[in-house]
């Protein structure tokens, strides 16, 4: 993507049930712009007011995201723009277009966002992980569900500590939110599971399998590192966990770099990511990523998890692991920023997020003049930290010894804005819900030094930052005993 101006490279969205095609410069026309902004009171804690909003049912569909003490609630899609394989859509009211994709597919999303009438928007959405194959061809299959979706919402809420400011283009809205932030939050749910050490143990024998075979090939030169993960799906006999209780009592137990709640574009979903996997800041054009690998439990003890840490730092593996990731990540900012700009910022600093403790760096640079934040993402995205070394071989590998396509799962949650910035969450530590199942996913990063034992043991060490959380809907019978 070359030669955008800072307008040409963000983000925007439309939706309807019935639509009229139209042509691309004009999908959004008539577009109604939000209003003043209005503040109101809000509950101190940021996350408990976001989960009322959530609960409240306002405009349907809903993106809660987390970002630097501030929770933003986004809901009522006015325009959506959606990207799948075949081509790129984006509708408003009741009018739609889509173009085919050619050979750079987020350009084309750019120029989609850039015909947004208004000059302050923000969309919210979530990349799935096939995005991968188009961004990195011949390494599989995108299949048939949408790899890409935005949404620009009717209404924004801005929280923090006992503040909301409500934002909307649509009046009538703001006596609702007033009244969901005044309300009871309601139940908060009871635990799904009390033996979360069963939940955990199934599929050891088909994973620890996967990765033996990924060590033969790192062995044989085929690649340095995969991230192999498994899904762990919720048992038939165990009711379906309601999100909005997980995330309430999930985001207290976590340190997460950014959490989330949304139900969007099919996709229902609570999360605590442990790192971003590009940042990039208007006006100054700085873009970042955070690269963690290199993975120790955090114990109930102190002394232990101090043991456990020294461990970790000095584990061959794990910093071969974080140094290849870190390299690599230095490798793909240099090819969008300007030139001498590129840094190490932090470089194998420990940090705590959930119930694990990670090695973690920050690489960052300036954007060449002709790159925007899309080529940012396109660059960056999927994470390193997710896949792994070189890129299109780790994809290789996943889709080889993997059981499913990973869908949402280590793909992205992020928000774009018209003055050029755009914050992507990575998706891990998340329960997925979609087409009537629910689940949760982990990974772990294997190396030639890899054991499948420990890499197991590194998966549910990373499950168990959300596994001990899931709440059951107020109402809802038990997990019946088997």
């Amino acid at each position: 993507m070359t030669g955008m101006t800072d307008r040409r490279r963000t983000a925007r969205t439309s939706h309807s049930s019935r639509t009229s095609d139209v042509a691309w410069d004009s999908w959004a026309d008539g577009l109604p712009a939000p209003g003043p902004a209005h503040t109101a009171e809000a509950p101190d804690d940021p996350a408990e007011a976001a989960v009322r909003l959530a609960r409240s049912g306002l405009g349907g569909e809903y993106v809660v995201y987390e970002r630097a003490g501030v929770w933003h609630y986004a809901a009522g899609p006015a325009a959506t723009v959606t990207l799948h394989a075949e081509g790129i859509t984006a509708r408003c009211g009741n009018r739609s277009t889509t173009r085919p994709l050619g050979a750079a597919p987020l350009e084309q999303l750019a120029d989609a966002l850039a015909q947004l009438p208004h000059q302050d928007w923000r969309v919210y959405g979530w990349a799935a992980f096939e995005l991968a194959h188009l961004l990195h061809p011949d390494t599989g299959e995108t299949g048939p569900d949408p790899l890409l979706h935005l949404m620009l919402p009717t209404t924004e809420v801005a929280l923090t500590q006992g503040t909301a400011r409500i934002r909307t283009a649509d009046p009538e809205h703001i006596p609702l939110v007033t009244k969901a932030l005044a309300g009871p939050t309601g139940a908060e749910g009871e635990v799904l599971t009390d033996d979360v050490d069963e939940l955990l143990a199934s599929g050891a024998e088909p994973y620890q399998h996967a990765v033996a075979r990924t060590v033969d090939d790192i062995r044989a030169g085929l690649l340095q590192k995969a991230v192999l993960s498994r899904p762990l799906p919720l048992p038939a006999h165990t009711p379906a966990p309601d999100l909005t209780a997980t995330y309430l009592e999930g985001r207290r137990a976590n340190t997460p770099a950014r959490s989330f709640l949304l139900d969007l574009g099919g996709w229902r979903a609570a999360g605590f990511s442990p790192e971003t996997v590009v940042e990039v800041e208007a006006g100054t054009r700085r873009v970042s990523t955070q690269p963690l690998a290199g993975t120790r439990a955090l114990a109930p003890r102190p002394e232990e998890t101090a043991r456990l840490r020294a461990d970790l730092l000095g584990d061959p593996k794990e910093i071969h692991e974080h140094a290849l990731s870190v390299r690599l990540a230095v490798d793909e900012l240099t090819g969008i920023c300007r030139q001498g700009t590129v840094a190490v910022e932090e470089f194998m600093a420990v940090r705590e997020r959930g119930s694990v403790q990670h090695l973690a760096s920050r690489a960052a640079g300036h954007l060449a003049d002709d790159r925007g934040p899309w080529d940012a993402f396109a660059a960056l995205f999927p994470a390193i930290t997710a896949t792994g070394c070189p890129k299109p071989q780790a994809l290789r590998a996943i889709g080889r010894y993997e059981s499913e396509p990973r869908g949402l799962y280590a793909g992205a949650v992020f928000t774009a804005d018209a003055d050029g910035s755009l914050d992507a969450a990575l998706v891990l530590r998340t329960v997925f819900q979609r087409d009537g199942r629910s689940w949760l996913r982990a990974g772990a990063g294997v190396m030639g030094q890899s054991t499948p034992e420990r890499e197991w043991e590194e998966t549910c060490e990373k499950l168990r930052s959300v596994a001990p959380h899931l709440r059951r809907s107020p109402g809802t019978a038990p997990a019946e005993p088997r």
